[in-house]
């Protein structure tokens, strides 16, 4: 949802899930020189924080189920902890990370993934991607972090074996419209030479 928020900063619209999906599919196959048509995301995750009903207005309720209806038509798979919210105000977020990566490692270490693909850029997960290069698989590391300077964690760019910048590609006019736009095609996606991973890019 972050990343909707820094599109939106930039006069855009929401990203359409589907195609980025695809583009990561498209990157992934230029960067390790793969046939695209053998690349495929098989499954997808998603992790938050969520605020119980009664601590939610009603528009903050329905902005969380168009999201969620954007997952679901796209399968992605959601996983929601409650925020508690402190008597002195304020709330507290607790176990998302350290359920994120535990959920993360176990689906590397029983699925059959040649990739597997983090969208944080917390520090706490650099331990994740080394732990998931260790079991002889790639990882991917994706940010749209749209804040300047960029917090994303250096030592987690490090230990990821590719990184995939969103907010640097969104700066992109031709990108941030297959990003927000609607749902395009294979062909469509691979029609802008001035994109990265794009045209020509196979």
């Amino acid at each position: 949802m972050k990343i909707n928020e820094g599109l939106a900063k930039k006069g855009a619209g929401k990203v359409n899930l589907y195609n980025l999906i695809g583009y990561i599919q498209l990157a992934i196959a230029k960067q390790y020189e793969l046939d695209p048509a053998s690349c495929f995301v098989t499954e997808s995750h998603f992790f938050q924080g969520r605020f119980r009903a009664d601590d939610t207005t009603d528009a903050e309720l329905y902005d969380d189920r168009d999201f969620e209806d954007r997952l679901i038509y796209n399968d992605v798979v959601f996983h929601y902890k409650h925020i508690g919210v402190l008597a002195e105000g304020g709330h507290r977020e607790k176990g998302i990370d350290v359920w994120y990566a535990l959920e993360t490692y176990e689906l590397a270490l029983f699925r059959d993934f040649d990739f597997i693909v983090l969208i944080t850029g917390d520090a706490d997960h650099e331990m994740l991607a080394r732990k998931i290069k260790a079991l002889k698989k790639q990882v991917v590391l994706l940010t749209w972090n749209f804040a300047e300077p960029d917090s994303t964690s250096p030592a987690l760019k490090e230990e990821c074996t590719f990184h995939i910048d969103l907010a640097e590609l969104s700066k992109i006019d031709g990108f941030r419209n297959k990003l927000t736009g609607r749902k395009l095609t294979y062909s469509e996606l691979c029609a802008d030479e001035k994109i990265p991973f794009m045209k020509n890019a196979f």
